[in-house]
């Protein structure tokens, strides 16, 4: 049975008011779990970002089947960007 995990890792921050889950670390077992589960995770970051409106998201690929999905700064608020780590 194929199995997918998702965590949230807790953002650093010194402020307790600043929006608690701005990363998704992801692992998956089959490609077939990739599309469906980086779409949750990407809507579910969409609701943190229009809270505040700095920043948009980007999906980054560590290694096949692990990803993480972040708000970042560096992209547009509205947008999702997508990057392999080297």
């Amino acid at each position: 049975m194929p199995t997918a995990t998702m965590e949230r890792l807790p953002a650093s921050s010194d402020s307790a008011e600043e929006l608690p889950d701005r990363t998704i670390d992801l692992e998956f077992s089959t490609a077939g779990e990739v599309h469906a589960g980086l779409e949750e995770a990407v809507a579910g970051l969409i609701e943190t970002a229009a809270k505040d409106a700095s920043c948009g998201i980007l999906v980054t690929r560590l290694r096949p089947g692990r990803y993480t999905v972040a708000l970042d700064e560096s992209v547009p608020f509205g947008e999702t960007y997508e990057a392999i780590a080297a």
